[in-house]
């Protein structure tokens, strides 16, 4: 152990080293107008995410690999410029840290996390949590029952995926817990409830930032198209499928099985990691009941709608859907979640279940609750903004533009992949489907068939959202822990073979969709949805006879 340290403290010195004579060599005297690095708009842009997300996958410790991620890209960004390196890591106006941390539109996701953390902290200091608890498990009897009431609540909570995330694992974590489902579980379902039933929801955030990330001058309406995408969405609606089908049938597979199998052992977390420690959402208060957790969170969705419209115009003549289309999305969540922590403060006061100084005592600890996300949140910022100084965007732009001059029944195919691939590396759904849905607009001709076009931003969609399951840098899958309260590496590992199996099938289903548009120029090719729902049932069919057979294997030996 003493070897390794030495070695790595003599690389170290001889990297600062290097660094300190680059710098040397190379005052910071660039110009940030005219200035590009050296590997701006190569496979080079994309170096920073997939170091951050190997070592989060080997080290199993996401703080420090996001931070070398970023350090890496700063570094490739400054050319080996020290100097210019941590300004652009810190001030760059464009992707630094400081930059991420005081825009508008972050700060206010961070203080919906801080409200919802409080709002929790309150309805367990109520015993709302443990009533709602006591109440599920007389009505709620099995795991499977646990499973499918929060798949059931997370494709309620539509609007937003992260008001979902927090929401459907603040109410449901006291009851998965009592049947023994394990917390990667939960975060499983929560996560794959969020973004895919968002993007498959004409009235969500979702829906409006992929309306507003149609081009200007296209001639194609974003809500009409955004609606055509739906039955096209596979890998949205075959994670819904599978979360169910896996339910249902009463299996799991890769690691997320060993997490199960602990859990009806009694263990909720198999490794010692615990980023919320031995946490206990009941309390024996007696004086709690259901309405204390059940009429916050009605008033909170409520809120958090009216929030949107408000922010989107509704209020001044907008229509509904307008105004959902250009909502602001973080500012209406923190206008619905301030209002709702006013009257569940005027709520509890009323029903005399917590006196004054107990209720600001959840103040600070609903805080606490959520520094572990908000750092991460933070440096996920931050690497992504690297990501864009780098120029990765314009690399991937290039690629999936040269793509168009292969056969055309493909591109949907290659699309989702392009896509799946940029969302995983920058962690950002929305980034991805803004930059490549002006792409996929531009590229299909009017001599092209609206229904390939279409298909191929479906895929586009599709992709982003599979991405963003994939990745240890994503908002949505940050925050999906967070919720259920599960360690953020147990989360990633566990999820990642579910959300490839699907994106497998998604792949299959692209290569006919695109095919049979192709060659009929119809709708027909919504067949390839049904195939492709048969193909993934097939498949779990096939992988579970599998593991069951050498589960009988080693119980033989």
């Amino acid at each position: 152990m003493r070897k390794i340290n030495y070695l790595f403290l003599a690389v170290t010195l001889v990297i600062m080293v290097g660094l300190f004579y680059i710098s040397g060599q190379h005052p910071n005297t660039v110009d940030p107008e005219t200035y590009k690095p050296a590997v701006y708009s190569t496979i080079g842009a994309l170096l920073p995410p997939v170091i951050a997300i190997a070592l989060a996958l080997i080290t199993k410790e996401v703080y420090s690999s996001l931070f070398v991620g970023i350090a890496i890209g700063a570094l490739l960004y400054s050319n080996g410029n020290l100097e210019l390196g941590l300004n652009t890591m810190l001030y760059n106006e464009n992707g630094g840290m400081i930059t991420k941390l005081s825009d508008s539109g972050n700060v206010g996701i961070m203080v919906f996390l801080v409200i919802l953390g409080i709002m929790v902290a309150l309805m367990n200091k109520v015993g709302g949590s443990a009533a709602f608890g006591q109440w599920a498990s007389k009505n709620i009897k099995t795991r499977v029952g646990a499973q499918l009431a929060t798949i059931a609540l997370g494709v309620l909570i539509f609007v937003d995926d992260y008001f979902n995330c927090l929401t459907v694992g603040s109410v449901m974590r006291p009851v998965t817990d009592r049947h023994q489902v394990s917390r990667a579980k939960l975060a499983y379902l929560i996560d794959a409830t969020a973004a895919p039933i968002c993007i498959i929801a004409p009235v969500s955030s979702w829906a409006a930032a992929v309306t507003s990330s149609v081009p200007k001058g296209s001639d194609i309406n974003g809500f009409n198209m955004f609606l055509q995408t739906i039955p096209y969405n596979f890998y949205a609606i075959t994670t819904l499928s599978m979360m169910l089908l896996l339910t249902i049938m009463k299996f799991d597979f890769g690691s997320m099985k060993v997490h199960e199998d602990n859990a009806n052992k009694g263990d909720l977390f198999t490794t010692a990691a615990r980023p919320y420690g031995d946490d206990d959402d009941n309390t024996d208060k007696p004086n709690g009941a259901v309405i204390d957790l059940v009429l916050p969170v009605i008033v909170l969705i409520i809120c958090c709608i009216i929030g949107m419209i408000y922010s989107g115009g509704f209020f001044t003549g907008e229509s509904f859907v307008d105004a959902f289309a250009g909502a602001d999305a973080p500012k209406g969540l923190v206008l619905g979640s301030m209002a709702t922590f006013f009257f569940t403060f005027c709520f509890y006061m009323v029903r005399n279940v917590m006196t004054f100084k107990e209720f600001t005592e959840c103040i600070p600890a609903g805080f606490r609750a959520m520094v572990a996300p908000i750092m991460i949140l933070t440096m996920a910022w931050t690497l992504s903004g690297m990501t864009g100084l780098l120029g990765a965007k314009f690399y991937v732009h290039d690629i999936v533009a040269n793509s168009a001059g292969i056969l055309k029944m493909f591109l949907p195919t290659i699309i989702f992949v392009v896509a799946m691939f940029l969302a995983f590396s920058t962690g950002t759904s929305w980034g991805t489907f803004s930059i490549l849905i002006p792409v996929v607009c531009n590229v299909f001709g009017s001599g092209d068939t609206y229904e390939m076009l279409i298909i191929s931003i479906a895929a586009c969609l599709s992709g982003a959202v599979c991405g963003d399951h994939c990745s240890p840098i994503s908002d949505t899958t940050i925050m999906a822990s967070a919720g259920a309260h599960s360690d953020h590496v147990n989360h990633v590992s566990t999820q990642l073979p579910y959300a490839l199996t699907a994106a497998a099938v998604s792949v299959a289903g692209y290569l006919i969709a695109g095919g049979i548009a192709y060659f009929t120029e119809s709708s027909l090719a919504l067949i390839a949805l049904p195939i492709t729902l048969c193909l993934l049932f097939v498949t779990l069919l096939v992988m579970r006879t599998y593991m069951r057979k050498q589960t009988l294997k080693r119980n033989i030996l």
